[in-house]
């Protein structure tokens, strides 16, 4: 018998004694019954111990308590408390008009001057409704918070995870029926089962194992849809917008969070055209550039069934964009979207952007609408400003983002009611430069992008809001990016404000090659006289009321999390904390050593000693010798009297030896 035989026989012999040694042990000890208490904590010891990694965390979020398990089983991003505080939000303005139309008035904690005011708007109209007969059902009812409404919203969440969301819906937001808390994962449902007795919300919230799709395929008929659906999968919700669009009720409610924002913001425009529809580009716009080409992706695949989307809401926040959108059917309405749809040209010297409807509506006899292929391109072949080419991206949805009703309803709500969320203060600033913005007006340019593309100094905010103004151009923020200028000037005026802005800090020309698109811009006279001027209405609201608008990452590697693997077999904190500090400035260089860094260059000529104009002499940190060191050791052997320099150069010299 060879070695490595014997070797696993002994292994085998011994693992198979320690298994009856350890039966025998445990039959001796006495068997009680299992602590309840135990078992609900997780903390049962079953013959063996469990390693601190197992056990579980307790979180309290808004007015939900959750326990998830410490390893990596059930994905839970504390980052996203914005985004649920913000949905529970959307989705009691949504109860609120909903359940309004049937004459149900929601009732939610901490809103007292709000039931005023709806009291109010009902009294004034008690005349209209004296006009009907007067019956039981006149009187409007009242959908409070953890309670049952029969006329309520039925609510999916399509991959729940922890349940953390649907539960904080069942506690925190009135007028609803029930809440589904779907999850592929049997660990995951098994907690969200923990989690709901824990907040005694089993009345609402029904726990659900099953593939997101199918539960939605299986609610296509009319009466089974639901009115909410939330879909917040780890990375892209492509695969479930098809089931999504299907599943939702007429003028029902569609919420999705997109973190793959390394494809929407064109780094792999490809990927982003198989999996949304569309060509990503990367430019400065690319975070509202994101929301559209989701928003051009749910109106394409709802087009399909004879169903249109509405946008309510679209918000690029932290590293994900979030889209509240509602689903209409109307075959007549859907002849419509490709009008709604438009190509980007953008050009790849200094970012100008063009936008190409794909269809034109147009007004007919007997007021009605005609639909037609639109006429373009808008562009030349090369750019009118720089000479360069342009780029194609798109399509992507080119109406508004939001409806300004509703975010305006929804922001009055949180602001009359501060303490209900723990991020009102951000809800509130990032709502309020979302009403400040252009609804017509897709794409924005930033400051630093004009500035650098012809090289200058950068205007202030103000100044180049003011020069637009004066220009008689609207220009707004937008919520995406800190610096942006969104406004319905072309860019012809733009350009000509940035050369007017140029002629007082003026760019050295010579330093510029002629084919640049600085030189090209520069080089034509402005034809609009700007006025940098400051205008009082340069300023916006959000921005004098010091509204936290564009928040600040409130700790170190705040971000996304890993995916959750079966097992929890993901890396743990202090893992991912290692692996984090190994990957910290990978593709930098170490900093160098003084000294070495004066020795490599000491190896370089001084070219200011070649021309004779160099006065640092010893001090200069180049080398002042004819040879350089490296050349001069490679060509002056070590028993050589003379140095190469000396000797005149003849036919027979050696040429090249680090002579100048």
């Amino acid at each position: 018998m060879s070695r490595g035989r014997i070797v696993l026989w002994l292994s085998l012999t011994l693992r198979s004694a320690r298994s009856i040694c350890r039966a025998r042990f445990m039959e001796g000890q006495p068997q009680g019954p299992p602590d309840p208490a135990a078992m609900e904590n997780g903390t049962e010891h079953r013959g063996e111990e469990f390693p601190p990694e197992a056990q579980e965390t307790t979180v309290t979020e808004g007015a939900a308590k959750i326990v998830f398990p410490s390893a990596n089983e059930v994905f839970y991003n504390p980052v996203q408390e914005f985004n649920r505080d913000l949905t529970c939000a959307v989705i009691t303005e949504f109860a609120r008009i909903q359940l309004g139309a049937k004459g149900i008035q929601i009732k939610v904690p901490g809103e007292k001057d709000l039931q005023k005011v709806v009291v109010d708007l009902s009294e004034q109209e008690e005349d209209k409704a004296e006009v009907k007969e007067g019956a039981p059902g006149d009187q409007p009812g009242t959908a409070a918070v953890g309670d049952i409404c029969e006329e309520g919203l039925r609510v999916l969440e399509g991959l729940a995870a922890s349940g953390l969301r649907s539960i904080r819906f069942a506690r925190e937001v009135p007028g609803l029926r029930s809440v589904v808390a779907n999850d592929a994962s049997a660990r995951a449902v098994d907690l969200m089962r923990r989690n709901v007795q824990l907040n005694d919300v089993a009345h609402l919230v029904q726990p659900s194992q099953a593939d997101a799709r199918m539960l939605m395929y299986q609610h296509q008929k009319a009466s089974e849809r639901f009115d909410v659906i939330d879909l917040d999968p780890y990375g892209s919700p492509a695969p479930f917008l098809d089931a999504a669009v299907q599943a939702v009720s007429e003028g029902g409610l569609l919420c999705v969070t997109c973190t793959d924002m390394a494809v929407l913001a064109g780094n792999s425009g490809e990927t982003c055209y198989s999996k949304y529809g569309a060509m990503a580009l990367k430019s400065r716009a690319c975070h509202e550039m994101a929301l559209r080409i989701v928003l051009h992706s749910l109106d394409l695949r709802a087009n399909c069934y004879q169903r249109f989307v509405v946008p309510l809401l679209s918000i690029s926040a932290d590293f994900y964009v979030r889209v509240f959108v509602r689903v209409f059917t109307g075959q007549a309405k859907v002849k419509a979207s490709a009008s709604k749809q438009a190509l980007v040209f953008q050009c790849v010297g200094c970012g100008a952007f063009h936008l190409q409807r794909l269809g034109k509506a147009s007004g007919a006899a007997g007021g009605r609408v005609k639909f037609s292929a639109a006429c373009g391109p808008p562009v030349a072949p090369e750019c009118e400003h720089c000479g360069q080419r342009h780029q194609l991206g798109g399509p992507m949805w080119a109406e508004p983002l939001h409806d300004l009703d509703f975010v305006g309803q929804v922001l009055e709500a949180v602001s009359a009611n501060p303490g209900r969320f723990h991020t009102a203060e951000r809800i509130r600033g990032v709502l309020s430069v979302i009403t400040e913005e252009l609804p017509d007006v897709p794409l924005y340019y930033t400051l630093d992008q004009l500035s650098s593309t012809i090289h200058c100094s950068t205007p202030s905010l103000l100044q180049l809001r003011s020069a637009l103004l004066h220009a008689g151009f609207r220009v707004s923020l937008s919520h995406a990016c800190k610096n942006a200028v969104k406004t319905d000037a072309p860019s012809s005026a733009l350009w000509d404000i940035m050369r007017c802005w140029e002629k007082q800090c003026p760019v050295k020309r010579e330093r510029l090659s002629e084919t640049s698109p600085a030189f090209r811009i520069l080089s034509v006279e402005p034809r609009l006289q700007a006025n940098f001027t400051i205008r009082d209405d340069a300023n916006p609201s959000s921005r004098q009321r010091g509204l936290k608008r564009f928040q600040a990452n409130p700790e170190a590697n705040w971000g996304p999390r890993p995916r959750a693997r079966p097992g929890g077999k993901a890396a743990g904190e202090e893992a991912m904390e290692e692996r984090r500090r190994l990957l910290q400035n990978k593709r930098k260089e170490p900093p160098e050593d003084p000294a070495q860094r004066a020795a490599r260059l000491k190896t370089f000529p001084c070219k200011r000693f070649k021309e004779g104009t160099c006065q640092r002499g010893d001090q200069c940190c180049y080398s002042h010798s004819s040879q350089t060191p490296k050349a001069t050791a490679e060509a002056t052997p070590t028993d050589c009297p003379e140095a190469p320099s000396q000797n005149p150069l003849g036919p027979g010299a050696a040429s090249g030896l680090g002579i100048d």
